[in-house]
C-alpha cells in the first residue's frame, strides 16, 4: 500500500473500532464476537485473546491496528505464526461440549487432541456435520501428514511445511468474516465500458437484440402512422389513438408468446436460430411492461381530451366521458370509456401482481390467480376497440385450440403419483406414473394438478427423471409457496390424518407409497432442449435448480450406453454417440448453500462417478464440482485446517467426507473467471453454458460468459 491508501484504510479502521467500542473507547469479548460474526465462539475467543496483547481482557484501537497491521501487511511467516498460535489451545478445556477461555499461553506445539478441538470448532463454523469416527478420521489424515518426525506433535515449522502445500491457501490467509475489520476497496475504479455496449454483449445477444430493434421500429411506425390518421382530433387524441395501435401489436405479440406448444414445437426447427424463442418468458414480460405503459399514456391522453372537450363544448361533464355511456363513444353501445377503465385497473393489477417480489416471496397463488384475468382482458378488449378482434383471431384461435389439447391430454391416461420421498430443507419427490403416450425431451418442464390439495390450481415444475426411464415421472418441489407448502406438508402428516387412509401406505418417516389422481399438462420446452446439440456443455445448478439437469445427466447415461450389446462393458468415448449427441464434454456444476441439500440427488451422482471410467484416453467425459456456500473458504484461518484435513482424507479414502462421492465439494461460491478460464482452455469445442437458479447469480453468470464468448441459457418458465 502507498502512503496514501495506509492513511484511508487507517481511517477506515478507526472508524468501524469506534462504531462498536463502548464508552470506555474498548472492545471486550461481547462486543468482539457480535462485529466478528462468527457461528463458533472458539474462534472469536482465540482471536480476542491474541489482539489482546497486554491481557486487560479488551482490545484497545492500537492493539487491534497492531493485529491488524499483521494480518494484512504481514509476511507468511508473520500470518501462519499466528494461525498456528490460534491452533495451539493447551490454555482451552470443554466442559459440557462449551469452550471456555482459561488462560492465553500455548505449549508452543499442537498435538492430536488440540488438533481435533480445532477441527470441530472449524465444522460448526463451516455448518458441516459429520459423525465423531468421521472427525477422528479427519484429525488422523492431517496429523499424520503434518507430523514429519512422528514426535506426537505438530511443530509450527512442520505446519509451515504441510501449508506449503496448498499454495492456494498461501497466497490470501485472512479472517473473511470479519468484513468489519476489512478496508474498502482502495483502488480507484477503472472507467469500463458499460457490458451493453461491448461487442461479445452484443454478439452472444444478436437474435435479441433484432427482435427488440424490429419490435421497436414496429412500434415507432404504428404509432406515427396512426397520429397521422387521427391528426384532425387535436395533440391528445393523436396520442391516445398513437397508443392504442402500439397495444394493439404489443397484445398480439403477446398472444403469440403465450402459445407454449407452438413454441415448443419451433424450438426443434430453424426458427430457432432466427428468433430468440429461449428468450420467451423475458420478451413476454418486456411486451407486458410496455403494454402497461402504453395503457396509461393512451388513457392519460384521453382522459386530458375529455377535460378539454368537457370545457369546450359543455356536453359533458369529465365523469359522464369516463364512467357512462351517454357520449356514446366505442363501437358497441358507448362502452369504450367504461371497458377502458376496467382494462386499466386489471392490466396495472395483473403487472403488480407479476412482480418478483410477490412470486418470490411465496405468494405464487396472488400472481396465478391475477394472470388468470387475461381472459377479462381479452374480452373486455374486444368490445373496447373496434379492430382489436382482427388482431386476435389468429392466436386466439391458436391459443384455445392448444387449451382444448391441453385439457384433452391431462384428462387422458389416468396418472397417478404411486410414490412419495419427502427430502431434507423440505423438497417433495413425486414419483407419477407415466403413461404410454407421455414423450419429452431432458429439461422439459410440465404443469400439475393434484386435486386433493388444491383443486384448480396448475403449477410448472421441471421434470427430473430422464425420457428413457418408460414407467415414472419424476419431479422434485421445493416448498416455497403457500401450494408447494401444502404437498409437503400433506405427506407429511401422520398416516391416521390424511383423508383416505387406502391412497397413503407409510414405509417411513420419509418415505411412502400412495396412489393419489392428478393431472399433468405438457410437456413445455425450455432452453436446455439444445444441450444434445452442443459440444462443450456446462451445466450450472443453485439448489433446487438442478432438477433439469437430473434428467439431463441421467439421459446421458442411457445415450452413452452401448444397448446393443447390454452384456459388454460400455465406455464414455465419443465414438458411441448417437446421431443427435454431438456433446463432447460435460462440464456439471451444483452450488447449494447447506450440506443437506446435496442429499436430493447424491444416489444418482453416485451413480454417475460409477458409470464413468477412471481414466480414458481422451479424458473424463463428465466432470462433477459441487460447491457449499455455507462451508469457509479455504483461505480463511477459521477452515484452513479443515479443508486441508478434508483434502487429505478424499485422497485417501477416494471419497468426499460431506456427500460421499467421489468428487471432492469445495467451500464457498466459485470463481467464474477461473472456472470459464479453464473450460476455455480445454478447446473441447462451442461453449454452451445452461444454468438454473436465482436470478441474481444468473446476472452474474451471464456477464463472464459474455466475456469469455460462451453462449449463455437460463432456465426460465
Amino acid at each position: 500500500m502507498s502512503l496514501e491508501e495506509d492513511s484511508r484504510w487507517l481511517e477506515w479502521v478507526t472508524k468501524q473500532f469506534e462504531s462498536i467500542a463502548g464508552d470506555d473507547k474498548e472492545i471486550d469479548l461481547d462486543e468482539f464476537k457480535t462485529a466478528l460474526k462468527v457461528k463458533e465462539s472458539f474462534f472469536a475467543e482465540r482471536f480476542f485473546a491474541l489482539f489482546d496483547s497486554d491481557g486487560s481482557s479488551s482490545i484497545s484501537l492500537d492493539e487491534l491496528l497492531e493485529a491488524l497491521d499483521l494480518l494484512i501487511h504481514g509476511s507468511e511467516t508473520d500470518k501462519l505464526r499466528f494461525l498456528f498460535q490460534v491452533y495451539d489451545v493447551d490454555d482451552y478445556t470443554i466442559p459440557n461440549n462449551a469452550i471456555v477461555l482459561t488462560c492465553h499461553v500455548g505449549s508452543g506445539s499442537i498435538d492430536p487432541d488440540e488438533l481435533r478441538t480445532v477441527l470441530k470448532s472449524c465444522l460448526r463454523e463451516s455448518a458441516i456435520s459429520l459423525p465423531e469416527e468421521k472427525l477422528d478420521d479427519l484429525t488422523l489424515a492431517l496429523f499424520e501428514s503434518a507430523d514429519k518426525d512422528n514426535s506426537g506433535t505438530i511443530t509450527f515449522e512442520e505446519l509451515k511445511a504441510e501449508l506449503e502445500n496448498f499454495p492456494e491457501v498461501m497466497e490470501n490467509l485472512t479472517i473473511s468474516a470479519a468484513n468489519w475489520l476489512k478496508p474498502p476497496d482502495l483502488e480507484q475504479k477503472k472507467c469500463k465500458t458499460p457490458r451493453y455496449l461491448t461487442r461479445a454483449y452484443w454478439h452472444n445477444n444478436s437474435r435479441k437484440l433484432l427482435f427488440l430493434c424490429l419490435y421497436a421500429l414496429l412500434n415507432v411506425l404504428l404509432f406515427i402512422i396512426a397520429m397521422l390518421k387521427n391528426a384532425h382530433g387535436g395533440p391528445w387524441f393523436m396520442v391516445a389513438k398513437g397508443c392504442g395501435q402500439c397495444l394493439n401489436l404489443n397484445c398480439f405479440v403477446l398472444q403469440v408468446l403465450m402459445l407454449r406448444r407452438c413454441l415448443t414445437w419451433l424450438r426443434a426447427t430453424w426458427v430457432l436460430r432466427v428468433l430468440p424463442l429461449d428468450q420467451n418468458i423475458l420478451l413476454h414480460q418486456i411486451v407486458g411492461y410496455a403494454i402497461l405503459i402504453f395503457s396509461i399514456v393512451h388513457t392519460g391522453s384521453h382522459v386530458i381530451n375529455f377535460a378539454r372537450m368537457s370545457q369546450t363544448d359543455g356536453m359533458y361533464q369529465l365523469w359522464e366521458y369516463l364512467f357512462t355511456i351517454r357520449p356514446g363513444i366505442g363501437w358497441i353501445n358507448g362502452t369504450a370509456s367504461i371497458t377502458g377503465v376496467v382494462l386499466q385497473v386489471l392490466i396495472c393489477l395483473m403487472v403488480v401482481c407479476s412482480s418478483t417480489f410477490v412470486r418470490r416471496s411465496g405468494h405464487f397463488e396472488v400472481f396465478y390467480w391475477s394472470h388468470l384475468s387475461y381472459i377479462w382482458v381479452w374480452a373486455l378488449l374486444i368490445v373496447h376497440c373496434a379492430n382489436f378482434w382482427k388482431w386476435f383471431v389468429v392466436p386466439g384461435v391458436v391459443f384455445l385450440i392448444e387449451k382444448l389439447v391441453g385439457i384433452a391430454v391431462s384428462r387422458m391416461g389416468g396418472l397417478y403419483i404411486v410414490e412419495v420421498n419427502l427430502l431434507p430443507s423440505k423438497v417433495t419427490h413425486l414419483v407419477i406414473k407415466r403413461p404410454p403416450f407421455f414423450h419429452f425431451k431432458p429439461g422439459d418442464y410440465v404443469y400439475i394438478n393434484i386435486p386433493v390439495i388444491a383443486k384448480y390450481e396448475w403449477h410448472p415444475f421441471t421434470i427430473s427423471s430422464a425420457p428413457e426411464q418408460q414407467n415414472m415421472l419424476w419431479l422434485h418441489i421445493r416448498s416455497m409457496g403457500q401450494w408447494t407448502t401444502r404437498l409437503y406438508e400433506y405427506f407429511r402428516q401422520p398416516e391416521s390424518q390424511t383423508i383416505s387412509n387406502k391412497r397413503l401406505t407409510k414405509l417411513s418417516e420419509s418415505h411412502r407409497y400412495c396412489n393419489i389422481k392428478c393431472y399433468v399438462d405438457g410437456p413445455f420446452g425450455t432452453p436446455t432442449r439444445q444441450i444434445f446439440a452442443s459440444e462443450h456443455a456446462v451445466l450450472i445448478g443453485a439448489g433446487i435448480g438442478i432438477t433439469p439437469f437430473a434428467s439431463i445427466l441421467q439421459s446421458i447415461i442411457y445415450r452413452m450406453r452401448k444397448q446393443n450389446y447390454p452384456n459388454c462393458n460400455y465406455s464414455w468415448c465419443e465414438t458411441i454417440k448417437d446421431n443427435e449427441m454431438k456433446l463432447r464434454k460435460v462440464d456439471f456444476i451444483w452450488i447449494n448453500r447447506d450440506q443437506k441439500s446435496f442429499e436430493w440427488f447424491v444416489s444418482l451422482l453416485t451413480k454417475l462417478e460409477m458409470d464413468q471410467a477412471d481414466e480414458e484416453p481422451e479424458g473424463r467425459f463428465l466432470e462433477m464440482h459441487m460447491y457449499m456456500t455455507s462451508a469457509l473458504s479455504k483461505n480463511d484461518m477459521k477452515a484452513i485446517g479443515l479443508q486441508m484435513a478434508l483434502d487429505l482424507l478424499a485422497k485417501k479414502e477416494k471419497r468426499d467426507s460431506i456427500t460421499g462421492l467421489r468428487t471432492r465439494t469445495q467451500p464457498g461460491r466459485p470463481d467464474w473467471a477461473k472456472v470459464f478460464q479453464k473450460v476455455s482452455e480445454e478447446k473441447k469445442g462451442k461453449v454452451h453454458v445452461f444454468y438454473c437458479g436465482s436470478p441474481a447469480l444468473a446476472k452474474v453468470i451471464k456477464a463472464q460468459c459474455e466475456q469469455f464468448g460462451f453462449n449463455f441459457y437460463k432456465e426460465h418458465f
